[in-house]
């Protein structure tokens, strides 16, 4: 275990700027992890990571200590608190950061497995919650179109609690290319409010592609020529539209419901 104790520390200055810049994070292929949760979900899914960062505070607590105890000592470094600030986007969270590597699985020449297509989700909340809600529902396979919030940001993150590890993420991949690897039995499925088929009188136990589109415009265009299937959400209390994440985990437990 090596101790950060300056702000000139080379390690510290590459921290700060992957944690001040999603942009910085995107082209260096890295990742923090901060908290415990996601630093255990890590740990328990992908091995070891490239460096943690831990405070002196933090070493207080029982937790972290064990989490930091399953890490290689030469990969841990401690840091006072005053220090960790500047690393941290959580106000009340332990003071622990892991450094990973994203993971990057090969894309898929067929898509044979019903998965999900994040057409423009803009909001990193629901990103990562409909992250999670496609891990819980066993789905493999996620896909994020360009305009898509990128999907290791820090809040994405926070908000999948460590779907990003049960799941392959695939990004910035243009949209008829896609189109073109789903096998015949994979249809698409789109949420729409109008001439659309109610959810629950849709036949769902096949393998679908499920896509779930920007928080505004919804799905776009070339989506909605590609879809085989449309269907809508009653909502007999009237409201016009559902947030995407709580459509998203609607569709996709229904699906669950129907194939058990």
């Amino acid at each position: 275990m090596k101790s950060i104790t300056s702000r000139d520390n080379p390690l510290y200055k590459r921290l700060k700027a992957l944690a001040g810049s999603t942009a910085h994070q995107r082209r260096s292929g890295h990742a923090l992890l901060e908290g415990l949760h996601l630093a255990a979900a890590y740990l328990d899914a992908a091995g070891q990571p490239e460096t943690c960062v831990v405070t002196e505070g933090a070493l207080l607590h029982d937790e972290a200590r064990q989490i930091v105890a399953r890490i290689g000592s030469a990969r841990v470094y401690t840091l006072p608190d005053a220090l960790f600030q500047q690393l941290s986007s959580l106000v009340h969270g332990v003071g622990i950061v892991l450094l990973v590597d994203k993971i990057v699985a090969p894309l898929p020449e067929r898509i044979t497995q019903t998965c999900v297509v994040l057409d423009g989700v803009q909001d990193p909340g629901n990103a990562g919650s409909i992250l999670r809600t496609a891990a819980a529902a066993g789905i493999q396979n996620v896909f994020c179109m360009p305009g898509t919030v990128y999907a290791w940001s820090s809040k994405v993150l926070r908000a999948g609690m460590g779907a990003h590890f049960l799941l392959n993420i695939f990004e910035d991949i243009e949209s008829m290319d896609l189109v073109a690897r789903f096998s015949d039995h994979v249809p698409i499925a789109i949420t729409d409010s109008h001439g659309a088929k109610a959810l629950y009188d849709c036949d769902l136990s096949g393998q679908l592609a499920w896509v779930f589109g920007n928080e505004g415009a919804g799905v776009s265009q070339v989506w909605r020529d590609s879809a085989r299937l449309r269907v809508t959400i009653p909502q007999p209390g009237g409201m016009e539209s559902l947030n995407v994440a709580a459509a998203a985990a609607i569709c996709l437990f229904e699906q669950v419901r129907q194939g058990r």
